[in-house]
């Protein structure tokens, strides 16, 4: 791998910590319900979390295989469902992944992060 694809990648990683950094911020001190009354924290955090996904497919096979901590298939499934769903998301699902799944994510990011440094 050359440097320039290794800074590449690097890079898409960066954007999927903002991305989660964002998706924590814009949701941080609602609840479910208040979330999802509030259009455009909603929409908001959808949309990072389809960069999120997109982001994703741009990290390569190597390094995805070599990390498989960070769950890049769900990551990009969770993307393609939000892109694909229109009107169809599920708010309690959508909910368990930002409370449950996306903190744990942004650590395991900063981890990889480090890691590559």
């Amino acid at each position: 791998m050359s440097e320039s694809s290794q800074r590449e990648w690097r890079f898409y990683l960066d954007d999927m910590t903002e991305f989660v950094e964002k998706v924590i911020a814009y949701t941080d001190g609602f609840d479910q319900a208040s979330f999802v009354a509030s259009s455009l924290n909603y929409d908001a955090t959808v949309r990072n979390l389809e960069l999120t996904g997109e982001a994703a497919t741009h990290i390569p096979d190597v390094v995805r295989t070599a990390n498989p901590q960070v769950p890049w298939r769900l990551i990009i499934a969770t993307r393609n469902r939000l892109i694909h769903g229109y009107l169809g998301i599920d708010n309690d699902t959508l909910w368990s992944i930002i409370r449950d799944d996306i903190p744990a994510l942004l650590l395991e990011l900063r981890n990889l992060k480090e890691q590559h440094q």
